[in-house]
């Protein structure tokens, strides 16, 4: 089983409180404290496939709540576009003060910096 750790993680932040207590334990172990399925089965007193099972239909959950909801994507989405956002602050902010420093120019992109950075944390 190949692990994807950082589509996981996304993945349990937006919807790991819809899993079972175990299964978001399984993906814990497996995710976060990177144990093996024969770790987790022997900590567990369940088979190797009995975790194995339970991962795959954990992450299946996973995958169809954001198929279904898309929140993650959005997420995504709205973070790239943030980005852009400031990277186009800086760009304006780079010609203002090439062409002669405008203050209100200059007060507009600290404002937009400001908005981006506090709605990507």
């Amino acid at each position: 089983m190949a692990k994807d750790f950082e589509t996981i993680n996304i993945l349990m932040d937006f919807y790991g409180d819809m899993l079972t207590e175990r299964q978001s334990t399984f993906l814990e172990y497996y995710y976060v404290d990177d144990l093996s399925l024969a770790e987790i089965a022997e900590n567990e007193g369940i088979t190797r496939q009995g975790v194995r099972d339970a991962i795959k239909r954990a992450e299946a959950q996973l995958f169809e709540m954001e198929e279904r909801l898309g929140l993650a994507r959005r997420f995504k989405e709205v973070r790239k576009g943030l980005e852009e956002i400031n990277e186009c602050a800086d760009k304006i902010n780079e010609y203002n003060m090439r062409t002669g420093l405008s203050r209100d120019i200059n007060d507009a992109v600290v404002k937009i910096k400001f908005i981006t950075e506090s709605l990507s944390e």
